[in-house]
């Protein structure tokens, strides 16, 4: 199996790094990319600014692969998106050249002539990448090894706090957007909610509040599902990532000043639709009403349908890859960062076969560019069968600041990192009785 590739799944930040990392290593590599570009599903938020500063959002190996082209690595300032792609990911992928298959969407990667059940021969038997191009024909790609890289981006979380669709909720689906909203103009005059407590929550609600700021009568309300709202403004100067921190001491100020409704403690589990709009109801009866636009931001979890002939092991909660779930898992951590994981972390029971990237930290929220580089650089150094590198740790990640854990969830508990205190946060939002709630957060 020597001579076959080592197919990597996804054209995104990680997938073309590990390309770069094995194209310096002498490694034959093709990446499938179902896009029709480098990085479309960064292309798809391209207007969000990343709150890591560019010399955090680029590979060393990607930048050796790149210099000899002219290209210089830009070192000071935050990107969009768009810029990401622009100066950094579509240069990389040029670089990379017709390695690169664009249009073809993975709809499964099995072992050739084994399923999932079989034993014998398996470890012999090359990898096969199932594949459907544009014009919906088929293709197959034999690989000696297969790193997915291929993200979270196309499963968003539903609104409802149980992880399925809340009730009404596909019914709703016109007035209700995954993803944040590049332009808002259309939503002036309008009652907007939004329901999550990640980064991207944040985003849209600065730029909602924007909105709310110059357009008399739009309503911005913010539902959290956590009864403490401290981990939404982050580590203030705690975060070595200072532009995380300015992000929540913004969204901070928003609701101080009573542009933005801020309600905890609010898990959806309806959505009822009205002549104005719809109604959103939580498991504890409180309702917000006269709703005209619903932005529901509460993750995403990875798509594992094209790995079911395989055999991997992945963490029943988290669904990580095992193997690192211990080290990311929100339930467990608390202040910093979690440590850099390599390829003995993500190695999976199907000899040759490794996830990478967002998909390897499977629903949890705390993934970096950075942690990626780290995982790539490891996982093609094994590939080489230079397992010394592999086993190194090359990077120190920036501390958060940010509290995580699950004590919270269920009372208004503050940060873990400090003690908390008790504010107000602005004016009562439009929500009907339900049982007593407080309308404070708890910050450091």
């Amino acid at each position: 199996m020597s001579e076959l590739p080592v197919a990597v799944i996804g054209a995104g930040p990680q997938g073309l790094a590990a390309a770069a990392h094995l194209v310096e290593r002498g490694e034959n590599v093709v990446v499938v990319e179902r896009g029709h570009g480098p990085a479309s599903a960064v292309s798809e938020w391209g207007h969000v600014r990343l709150f890591s500063a560019w010399p955090e959002l680029t590979d060393a190996s990607a930048r050796r692969l790149l210099e000899p082209t002219g290209w210089s690595a830009p070192t000071s300032g935050y990107p969009t998106g768009a810029e990401w792609v622009s100066d950094y990911l579509a240069p990389l992928a040029d670089a990379l050249g017709e390695r690169i298959r664009y249009a073809m969407t993975v709809t499964g990667v099995a072992r050739q002539g084994r399923d999932k059940v079989v034993d014998a021969g398996r470890k012999s038997q090359p990898f096969v990448v199932h594949t459907v191009d544009a014009d919906g024909s088929e293709s197959r790609l034999l690989a000696r090894a297969v790193i997915d890289a291929s993200g979270t981006w196309g499963l968003p979380n539903p609104a409802g706090a149980d992880g399925f669709l809340a009730g009404g909720e596909r019914a709703a689906s016109d007035l209700i957007s995954y993803r944040i909203p590049a332009d808002v103009s259309d939503l002036a005059g309008s009652h907007v909610v939004v329901v999550g407590a990640g980064h991207s929550a944040t985003h849209a609600v600065l730029r909602l509040s924007e909105l709310a700021r110059r357009s008399p009568g739009t309503r911005i309300t913010w539902l959290l599902r956590r009864g403490s709202a401290a981990k939404v403004f982050g580590g203030g100067s705690g975060d070595e990532l200072p532009e995380r921190a300015a992000l929540g001491s913004r969204a901070r100020k928003v609701i101080d000043d009573g542009v933005v409704d801020l309600v905890t403690g609010f898990r959806v589990a309806e959505f009822r639709r009205t002549d104005e709009g719809a109604t959103i109801v939580a498991e504890d009866g409180r309702a917000v009403t006269d709703v005209g636009r619903v932005v529901a931001l509460t993750g995403f979890r990875p798509d594992t349908g094209i790995l079911r002939e395989l055999r991997i092991d992945l963490d029943p909660a988290l669904e990580a890859v095992a193997g690192i779930a211990s080290e990311i898992d929100p339930n467990i951590h608390s202040c910093g960062s979690v440590a850099a994981t390599g390829a003995r972390q993500l190695a999976q029971p199907e000899l040759g076969f490794f996830i990478v990237g967002a998909k390897s930290y499977g629903r949890a929220p705390t993934f970096l560019a950075l942690t990626g580089y780290e995982q790539v650089r490891s996982v093609a150094a094994h590939l080489a069968g230079d397992h010394e590198s592999a086993a190194r740790n090359e990077l120190a990640l920036p501390e958060t600041g940010v509290c995580g854990g699950s004590g919270d969830f269920d009372d208004n508990a503050g940060s873990c990192c400090s003690t908390p205190a008790t504010l107000q946060i602005g004016r009562t939002p439009s929500i009907a009785p339900g049982p007593a709630r407080s309308l404070t957060l708890e910050t450091s």
